[in-house]
């Protein structure tokens, strides 16, 4: 399991879930296993099912368990694959979002920057769109759009400009091809935080991740008994507007729909009015922790 990671605020997690012995429970992101592990502690005659689209994580999830199913497909296909198991609805779904330890540490994967390798990117590697297509083909208003959305650069001209001014000479093909391109131009002290930002929105747009996670919220709506909990432990900002306002709003909008008499239409209560966030020893512990933000909501 270490292999992937150590899961990231896991105590509040679980707790968030309420989890029911009889009940039926998804984890969206099962990695190397950590929630799924401590949500079967928690059933007797419920289910488990993990969801995990990356086949190396299939290798944590070989239990002799009558109750746990292991689904190698991404989280999009949610309903389509409960509707195949027979589970119309679901008593609790949990999510961890992001990228795991094991994909940043596996060097030939190109999600770390730490690692000379093929701009990859793939959680899935039965894609076929990767990230040096991303970074050579993508044209200059498609590579803007990706800066601005995925990463909130304001103005990302001068970084298109760069890339494109590249790749009509050499094509772009490692992780540190891409980091050259930028490192003297860029300040020093301002390194690890630009090439964070910019891996990051290649690797959203590699996996579609704004667009799957959408979906994911949508199916969770649809599939959860009410009463049930909805879990999700984003890491950066643009995960986690999407989140708060599915949670708050029961749209993307940010924006309060209301009935004829004023009140507030959603279809959930929020159980975290403000996101659960790491403490300091769990920071230290696991540094993976730091941008984490939980969030927990309950289908009315």
């Amino acid at each position: 399991m270490s292999k992937f990671h150590e899961p990231v605020l896991l105590d509040d997690a679980i707790k968030g879930l309420n989890i029911r012995p009889n009940g039926v429970y998804i984890d969206l992101t099962f990695g190397g296993g950590g929630h799924s592990k401590e949500i079967l502690k928690n059933l007797q005659d419920g289910y488990l099912i993990a969801f995990d689209q990356d086949q190396e994580a299939l290798r944590n999830g070989k239990w002799n368990n009558d109750r746990f199913i292991m689904i190698n497909k991404n989280f999009s296909d949610l309903n389509k694959e409960l509707q195949r198991l027979k589970f119309c609805n679901v008593d609790g779904i949990i999510a961890d979002l992001g990228v795991s330890s094991y994909q940043f540490s596996d060097n030939n994967r190109g999600f770390s920057l730490k690692y000379n390798s093929i701009i990859d990117m793939r959680m899935d590697k039965n894609l076929k769109k990767d990230g040096v297509f991303v970074v050579n083909k993508y044209s200059r208003q498609e590579l803007g759009r990706i800066f601005k959305e995925h990463a909130d650069f304001k103005n990302p001209t001068f970084i298109v400009d760069a890339i494109i001014k590249h790749r009509n000479k050499h094509s772009i093909n490692t992780t540190f091809d891409l980091k050259n391109i930028f490192q003297n131009s860029i300040p020093e002290q301002f390194h690890n935080k630009f090439f964070a930002r910019l891996f990051q929105s290649i690797r959203i747009e590699v996996n579609n991740e704004i667009h799957v996670l959408k979906s994911m919220l949508r199916q969770a709506q649809e599939l959860l008994v009410p009463t049930g909990r909805l879990v999700v432990i984003s890491y950066h900002s643009i995960e986690d507007k999407i989140v708060k306002s599915f949670m708050r709003c029961g749209n993307f909008l940010n924006s309060q729909e209301k009935d004829f008499f004023g009140n507030p239409i959603t279809p959930f209560k929020l159980i975290t009015k403000k996101p659960i966030v790491p403490t300091d020893m769990e920071i230290k512990l696991n540094n993976k922790a730091r941008s984490a933000k939980l969030r927990i909501c309950e289908k009315i």
